[in-house]
């Protein structure tokens, strides 16, 4: 007969410690199972010979003298020495400014705004490291 005084239970504790045992043995095989994919890469082709793209290197010492190729120049007449020499150019030529830690931030941003006026897109900022 059924007392309606007494609640059935139910004993979760097998069941607990079942799914316990099984996260165990997935923690442990998990990191074993290495997959890999077998792939087949196409050969290159040897008969066209790599293009060098053309860069510039335009280095700016502390004292705000700035090099590039093998002329000097200072910081009052680059942006318009720059778009002279820059004329014989190709717009696509990669810019690197390798400028010196002290110089203030505003004399590198000068030297950027004037290579961006003279219509260069490929600008990077070396550093080390």
């Amino acid at each position: 007969m059924y007392h309606t005084d007494e609640e059935p239970a139910l004993n979760i504790t097998p069941l607990v410690d079942v799914m316990l045992v099984l996260i165990a043995i997935l923690m442990l095989t998990t990191p074993v199972i290495i997959y890999e994919e077998q792939i087949l890469l196409p050969q290159g082709s040897k008969t066209q010979p790599n293009k060098q793209s053309q860069s510039l290197d335009i280095r700016v010492t502390a004292d705000k003298e700035i090099f590039v190729g093998g002329n000097k120049y200072n910081l009052r007449e680059f942006p318009d020495s720059f778009r002279v020499f820059s004329e014989t150019l190709s717009k696509e030529t990669k810019i690197f400014i390798r400028a010196d830690e002290r110089l203030p931030y505003r004399d590198v941003m000068l030297i950027l705004k004037s290579i961006k006026d003279a219509k260069f897109t490929k600008i990077a900022l070396a550093t080390d490291g």
